[in-house]
């Protein structure tokens, strides 16, 4: 992990399309604002994992359910 010291206004640049600003800082609290294409998804750590977590029990349940429908698909067809 890169770690770098940045102040208010200050800001590093991801690429040649990200940037990321300082905006303020109060206490503990850091504002930082992004600037990204719009194709590319900005999200904060937690919002991001739950994302990955529903993309994957979907996956799962996806696949679970192909699975039933291939069982089910082997009992009723005959064997050839």
């Amino acid at each position: 992990m890169l770690i770098l010291t940045r102040k208010k206004g200050e800001s590093i640049q991801i690429g040649d399309t990200i940037e990321v600003k300082v905006v303020a800082v109060s206490g503990d609290q850091v504002k930082l604002g992004i600037s990204a294409p719009r194709e590319i998804d900005v999200n904060r750590g937690e919002i991001y994992e739950a994302i990955q977590k529903e993309n994957s029990d979907a996956a799962s349940s996806a696949l679970s359910d192909e699975m039933l429908d291939i069982m089910k698909k082997m009992k009723t067809d005959p064997p050839q």
